[in-house]
C-alpha cells in the first residue's frame, strides 16, 4: 500500500508530537516530517515531497497565512490547516480557505491534552480527502497575499433578473471545497435574486465569520440563518456549524428553521435535511444545486427534490475540489444538468428570467 505522505507544521511541539503520533498510527499515512515554522518548513518540503500538509496559522518567523500564499503561488499543494477556535482564528481560517487551503480542522483549546486525540478521525479523514483533492491555483494566491479580511476582488457587474415570483428560493448543499465555491456563486448572483439557503458543512465558530465575509462581497444579503427568521428574496441564509438548518411555510411566509438533533450522514448541519425540507415545502419553486464536497450528504434528497418539481445543477468534476456529493447527485439521478462552476450562477439566472413571473403555489 502507498501510503500518503504528511508534513506537519506547528509551533507547538505537543500539537506537533500529537498530530504525528495520530498521522503514524493510520496504516495509509506516515508523518515523514515535523517542522516547528514555515522557513524549516520550506526546506523539508523541498527534501521530502509530502503528499499533504498540516499547516498551524499563528507562528514564529513567517505568519502561516504567508507562507500559504508563497506555497500556492509557487509549489501549490495540499493543505489541511490547524485553526484555533477563535473569532481572530476563524477569521484566518476562511482566508487560508481562499487562498487555496483544502480544508481545516480546529485546534483544542490549551490545557486540552487529549483534544486531538479526540479530533484524530476528524483529522485523518480531511487528511485522506486532502490527498486526493484538485489543488487550483486560486486568484488570492497567483495575486499575493493581502491583508487578512481585505477582499482581493468585488463582484462583477450582473444586470438584475427582473420581475420574479418571492415563491422561488435557490437551495444550495457543499461541503469540501465549498465556501469558496459557494462565494463565487453567490457573488454571480444580482440584488434582486430569490432567497438562498445554503447548507456548507461547517463546525460551530466559524460560519457567522464566514456570512459576514460574503455579506461584504455580495450584492445579496448574507447571513447566519436565525431560528424563526423569514426566508426574504436579495438574501442568503447559512445553516449555523453544528445545526441543522431547514425550509418551512407559515402562512404566505417561508420560514428558516434552525434544530440541534442527531448528525444526518454524519454531518450536522446536513445538506439532507435542508434538500428534503425544501422538497416537502418548496417543490416547484425551489432551484437546488450541489457544489463540491466529499460523501453523499444529500444526493438522495436531491433526487427527492427534483421529484418535487424543482430545477436541480450540479458542479461538474472538472470545477470540484472534490467530486464526491456531486458525483453521487448525478449517480441519484438528481442533476438536470452538470456545469462548471463559473456557468452555475448565470445559468440560474437564465433559468430564473425565463420563469419571471411564474410559481406554483403550494399553499
Amino acid at each position: 500500500m502507498t501510503k500518503t505522505r504528511v508534513v506537519v507544521v506547528d509551533d507547538s511541539a505537543l500539537v506537533r508530537s500529537l498530530l504525528t503520533e495520530i498521522i503514524n498510527r493510520q496504516k495509509d499515512m506516515q508523518c515523514v516530517g515535523a517542522a516547528a515554522d514555515p522557513l524549516v518548513a520550506r526546506e523539508m518540503i523541498r527534501e521530502l515531497n509530502p503528499d499533504v500538509i498540516t499547516l498551524d496559522i499563528e507562528m514564529p518567523r513567517m505568519d502561516g497565512l504567508d507562507f500559504l500564499a508563497r506555497l500556492m503561488r509557487l509549489r501549490p499543494m495540499p493543505v489541511v490547516m490547524v485553526s484555533t477556535l477563535t473569532e481572530r482564528g476563524a477569521e484566518a481560517t476562511l482566508r487560508a480557505l481562499e487562498l487555496g487551503a483544502i480544508d481545516f480542522v480546529a485546534k483544542p483549546k490549551i490545557g486540552v491534552t487529549d483534544g486531538l486525540q479526540l479530533l484524530a478521525a476528524d483529522i485523518t479523514a480531511k487528511i485522506r480527502v486532502a490527498a486526493t483533492a484538485k489543488v487550483h491555483k486560486t486568484h488570492e494566491a497567483v495575486a499575493g497575499h493581502a491583508a487578512a479580511g481585505t477582499p482581493a476582488r468585488a463582484a462583477a457587474p450582473v444586470s438584475a433578473i427582473g420581475r420574479l415570483s418571492t415563491e422561488k428560493i435557490i437551495f444550495i448543499g457543499a461541503s469540501t471545497g465549498g465556501t469558496e465555491a459557494t462565494k463565487e456563486l453567490l457573488m454571480g448572483l444580482p440584488a434582486d435574486a430569490p432567497a438562498v439557503m445554503i447548507t456548507q458543512h461547517m463546525p460551530p465558530g466559524f460560519t457567522r465569520n464566514y456570512a459576514t465575509r460574503l455579506d461584504g462581497l455580495c450584492r445579496i444579503s448574507v447571513k447566519e440563518a436565525s431560528d424563526g427568521e423569514r426566508v426574504l428574496p436579495g438574501h442568503a441564509y447559512i445553516a449555523p456549524g453544528g445545526l441543522h438548518l431547514s425550509v418551512e411555510r407559515s402562512g404566505a411566509n417561508y420560514i428558516a428553521r434552525v434544530s440541534d438533533g442527531e448528525p444526518v450522514n454524519r454531518h450536522k448541519p446536513s445538506v439532507e435535511v435542508l434538500f428534503l425540507s425544501a422538497a416537502r415545502v418548496v417543490g416547484p419553486n425551489a432551484l437546488g444545486v450541489m457544489l463540491t464536497g466529499m460523501g453523499a450528504d444529500g444526493a438522495r434528497a436531491m433526487k427527492v427534490l427534483r421529484d418535487a418539481g424543482s430545477f436541480n445543477l450540479v458542479q461538474d468534476e472538472a470545477s470540484c475540489v472534490v467530486f464526491g456529493m456531486p458525483k453521487e447527485a448525478i449517480a441519484a439521478g438528481a442533476a438536470h444538468e452538470v456545469l462548471p462552476l463559473s456557468a452555475i450562477a448565470p445559468r440560474l439566472i437564465e433559468r430564473l428570467r425565463s420563469t419571471a413571473g411564474t410559481s406554483t403555489n403550494r399553499l
